[in-house]
């Protein structure tokens, strides 16, 4: 795969500085870059952490990162160290963003606080990205995915459904608050272009975490007094799952009026759809569970491709179980090229999973693989303005 290092994306010749580390703020930044911002990520001399999840061909870059740093710079800076420091507000004041995710006493030591560096750069966009608000008595906690997890309400509905309270086997929060730090970003810098100011604005991933699980599970419980509990009927339910057939596993999701009437008559049932608890929405809700158990009962007749092929005819909300392995040849992926195989300067071949955005002016592309650990420092501060000999001193100590 071609690799330019040309700028492209409607974000191209915004800098935006990365302090975050793991994956909620480098997820949020890697949608920037991936919308052509020039992302810097600066990293302590040990590297991001998350690096080291491997397997991996060569060590701190773990398979997660050749994606999750795609189209980013990394300069190598020891914060601990009054040079390393100078060099960054040299940084800071040539950049439109600056993305951390460091506690708020961390914060001010460095002199990544809003006071601080507005002085710098009055213009800047200083995104905090934290576990919870600071006007909150959990504004200095740690935070971690499972916790957020635990205290949206998501493992709690987990529970409900099972009986047993329980996580996600993914970091959805991480990821939803990433998405969240983009979006505060380029609504920052879209208030700056209007003729705005710089200005500081603080992403909390518990807060972010509730919300979106409040969106449809809040329901009855969003009136004063609550007109019943919270929680999406359907989503609760326990016969809410995808279904085994003949040979594998599928989603099969009637939904419209007609779509239950299609499959009452496919299963040879079509009497079913005169029954007064199916034939409205809002009442196949109330009872969703009996539904639900109907399309188990039926689905291991048929097999996984038989159930596709009706469902799709009928236009019935329909998918597979797919593996994690099978998706690199799903035929729409495949159509859409969007996991190709690229090959990484030092990591050889690897599946370079495509931005999902699609635009169609400046469209996405490639321009950088997943960089080493400072493999940019001297071409950035070399940019910034500090000499060969500035730049020279901090690599000797580093």
């Amino acid at each position: 795969m071609n690799c330019p290092t040309t700028p492209a994306g409607p974000l191209a010749g915004l800098r935006i500085l990365d302090l975050t580390t793991v994956i909620m703020g480098p997820y949020g930044t890697r949608i920037l870059a991936d919308m052509g911002a020039d992302v810097v990520k600066i990293e302590p001399p040990e590297g991001d952490s998350f690096r080291n999840y491997g397997p991996s061909r060569h060590e701190q870059m773990g398979g997660s990162v050749l994606n999750l740093h795609r189209n980013k710079r990394s300069v190598q800076l020891d914060l601990k160290r009054p040079e390393a420091l100078r060099a960054l507000r040299r940084l800071i004041a040539a950049a439109d963003a600056l993305v951390h995710n460091l506690r708020p006493r961390a914060a001010e030591r460095l002199g990544l606080d809003w006071a601080t560096v507005s002085q710098i750069n009055p213009g800047l966009v200083l995104c905090a990205a934290r576990g919870f608000s600071q006007a909150g008595p959990y504004g200095h906690k740690a935070a971690y995915d499972d916790l957020m997890q635990a205290g949206s309400g998501f493992s709690a509905f987990v529970g409900q459904v099972t009986d047993e309270a329980g996580y996600a086997p993914t970091a959805w929060c991480d990821k939803v608050a990433g998405q969240a730090i983009a979006n505060a970003v380029l609504g920052a810098l879209l208030h700056r272009e209007r003729g705005g100011a710089g200005q500081e604005v603080e992403v909390p991933m518990f807060e972010v975490a509730i919300d979106f699980m409040l969106v449809e599970h809040f329901g009855p419980a969003a009136f004063e007094p609550p007109l019943g509990p919270a929680g999406f009927k359907r989503q609760l339910s326990r016969q809410r799952k995808p279904y085994r057939t003949r040979d594998g596993w599928a989603c099969i999701l009637p939904y419209s009026d007609q779509n239950w009437r299609d499959f009452f008559a496919f299963i040879g049932r079509p009497e079913i759809g005169e029954d007064p608890r199916y034939q409205k929405l809002t009442d196949r809700v109330m009872h969703i569970d009996s539904l639900y158990q109907l399309i188990a009962e039926h689905a291991p007749g048929r097999s996984t491709q038989e159930w596709g092929e009706f469902c799709d005819r009928v236009s019935i909300p329909y998918m597979p179980v797919l593996r994690m392995e099978e998706l690199q040849d799903d035929p729409h992926v495949l159509a859409t090229s969007f996991m190709p195989v690229a090959q990484h300067p030092s990591e050889g071949a690897y599946r370079a999973v495509q931005s999902p955005l699609r635009f169609g002016a400046t469209p996405y592309r490639l321009r950088r693989h997943a960089p080493r650990v400072g493999e940019h420092t001297a071409e950035v501060l070399l940019e910034a303005g500090l000499s060969e000999s500035e730049v020279a001193q901090l690599a000797q100590r580093r």
